[in-house]
């Protein structure tokens, strides 16, 4: 989990997640050097659980790409879950992945979601039909439009060997995971139910963004170029 600024969401999301995990289990948590009480809000949070919660906060603010980097670089799970600060994970979200990795040997693995406003307000019952993400998608078609949401993703360790460290010029975590599973021919899988509320409001760190087509076409040059520098392995 990458966080900044979330001090009036954070304990919600974690209280989602933190009844689906063992004592075997860890949850890794980078801070963005928020300025409000994100970080004591976690500590408040987790301070009765049973799970075993690894919490680091950046030097200085550097985005949430570098801290879900960094967040994955400590991660030592076989399985990987990546959360953002502000969602709500169903109960069962956790059991339906694993089973889901288990049963088909999967390295990554995407799920929908349901589509709700700060108030917790249905907007559509389906985040990829609610943002038009056609999936699975192919390396081309992913460039055009990433429809692999981070937020809704779990990765496992075997993927990151390939993935990390991010490259410089990446605007997007969650769509590199998804290139570098498809250049080392790792099994992707999409699960069609929603396992999540997916929380969209103004002041979502992760998630749409309305640039320029300049900007766009930009940040798609720089990943495939990232896509084509990626090495045999």
């Amino acid at each position: 989990m990458a966080t900044y600024n979330g001090a009036q969401t954070v304990a919600r999301q974690l209280n989602s997640i933190l009844p689906q995990l063992g004592a075997q289990d860890e949850v890794v948590i980078v801070d963005d050097r928020s300025t409000d009480d994100t970080v004591a809000v976690i500590k408040q949070t987790v301070a009765t659980s049973d799970v075993h919660v690894r919490l680091s906060v950046n030097q200085v603010n550097q985005g949430p790409i570098k801290s879900f980097a960094r967040a994955l670089q400590q991660a030592q799970g076989d399985l990987i879950f990546l959360s953002d600060q502000d969602d709500i994970w169903f109960e069962d979200k956790v059991a339906q992945v694993v089973a889901a990795f288990q049963r088909q040997h999967a390295d990554l693995i995407v799920h929908d979601g349901v589509v709700v406003d700060a108030k917790q307000q249905q907007i559509a019952a389906s985040w990829n039909q609610y943002n038009h993400n056609q999936l699975p998608q192919s390396v081309a078609n992913n460039l055009l439009k990433n429809g692999y949401t981070g937020a809704m993703m779990a990765v496992s360790q075997h993927l990151l060997q390939y993935a990390l460290p991010f490259p410089e010029q990446i605007e997007m975590h969650d769509q590199w995971l998804f290139l570098v599973a498809q250049r080392y021919h790792l099994k992707t899988v999409v699960l069609p139910q929603p396992l999540m509320k997916y929380v969209r409001h103004g002041d979502n760190v992760t998630g749409m963004q309305r640039r320029g087509l300049a900007t766009m076409l930009r940040g798609r040059w720089r990943m495939w170029r990232a896509y084509r520098q990626l090495s045999d392995k």
